[in-house]
Order: structure tokens, then C-alpha cells, then sequence
């Protein structure tokens, strides 16, 4: 038997996003957001409130980066995420970041977090809170790199946030095959 839980925003996996932005005078400063994904091939979309710090310094620079977070830096990523940059400028130097700027656009990478996604604003809707961003590059750094050159998630130890219980999760092993395993029921 099922049990219900009514209309909530409860879904596995919900990557922990961690966006970073450089400030009108040019500290870096990042958020945790989980509500996020691809929306096209080029393309995140991202609800974040125009209230952020954050927010507000994409629709100014009109540049962002969203690096995934990982295990090893569980504390860091909640941090930047129940610290508001409004109220704390340095909070990414606080956490004990360290930034480099991007080669793609005018937004800082997280040293520590291994992978990200470079961004360039497309749209910011203040009322339905969507931020549209096109993604101009994927860097990731050789650690997490598998011997054929691609990202191994399993090197990465991204996590994903859990809205049921408010908790952090480190992601699992290979289980199969997308795009080949479901050929056998062909």
C-alpha cells in the first residue's frame, strides 16, 4: 500500500547546485540551490528567488557558474547555503573557498569543487523565480577524470539533497546501461 503525501517537491536525485557570481566590486560569492536541472541541451534552469545576493549579481554581470557539490565538501556547500550573501559578503572565503575566474564568462569556479558548468544569463523571470542559462562550457579538473578522458561520478561524489528528511546524499554505484540494457526487452 502507498502512503500520500499530497502535492510536494519531493524527487531523487535533487543535485546540489552551487552557484557562483562575482559581486558589483568583484567578490566572489555562491549559493546552494537544489531546485535545478537541464532544460535543453545548452540550456539550465534554476528557481531562485531575485531576493539572493546571488540573483542579483547574474542579472547584473549576466554570468554565472554552478558547480556540482561533492562529498568532501558537505559543511562548505551548506554553508553557502544558510549564509546569505546580503548579510555576509566574504561567506565564500569564510567556508574557506577559493576561486578562479572562469576563461568563459565573467564568473568565478570554486577550486574545490571539481566540476562545473559555465553560464551565460538568457532569461530571469521575477515571478515565477526561473533563471534561464546558457551553458558555453563543462570544465572539470583531470582528477575526476576517467583513463578515457570522461567524468567518472563515481570520482566526482556529487551529492543530492534529500527535501523528505533534509539530508545530504553521497550518490551510489552503476547499477546499468542507459541507452542498452532496456534493448534486451526489445
Amino acid at each position: 500500500m502507498r502512503k500520500n503525501f499530497g502535492a510536494k517537491p519531493f524527487l531523487y536525485p535533487q543535485p546540489v547546485l552551487i552557484i557562483a557570481t562575482y559581486g558589483e566590486d568583484g567578490t566572489p560569492d555562491a549559493m546552494n540551490a537544489a531546485w535545478g536541472g537541464i532544460a535543453d541541451t545548452k540550456q539550465i534552469a534554476l528557481y531562485l528567488s531575485a531576493a539572493h545576493k546571488t540573483v542579483k549579481n547574474i542579472l547584473a554581470r549576466k554570468a554565472f557558474t554552478v558547480s556540482m557539490a561533492d562529498a568532501a565538501h558537505v559543511v562548505e556547500a551548506d554553508y553557502v547555503g544558510i549564509v546569505s550573501g546580503n548579510n555576509v559578503p566574504d561567506k565564500l572565503a569564510r567556508a574557506g573557498l577559493h576561486t578562479t575566474k572562469s576563461e568563459f564568462v565573467d564568473a568565478p569556479l570554486i577550486d574545490e569543487l571539481p566540476m562545473a558548468l559555465e553560464c551565460k544569463l538568457v532569461r530571469f523571470d521575477e515571478e515565477s523565480e526561473l533563471l534561464i542559462g546558457e551553458i558555453v562550457n563543462v570544465c572539470a579538473e583531470e582528477s575526476i577524470l576517467n583513463d578515457e578522458g570522461k567524468i567518472d561520478p563515481s570520482k566526482l561524489c556529487p551529492i543530492s539533497f534529500d527535501p523528505v528528511n533534509y539530508a545530504y546524499l553521497k550518490l551510489g554505484e552503476k547499477v546499468g546501461n542507459a541507452f542498452k540494457d532496456g534493448a534486451r526487452l526489445k
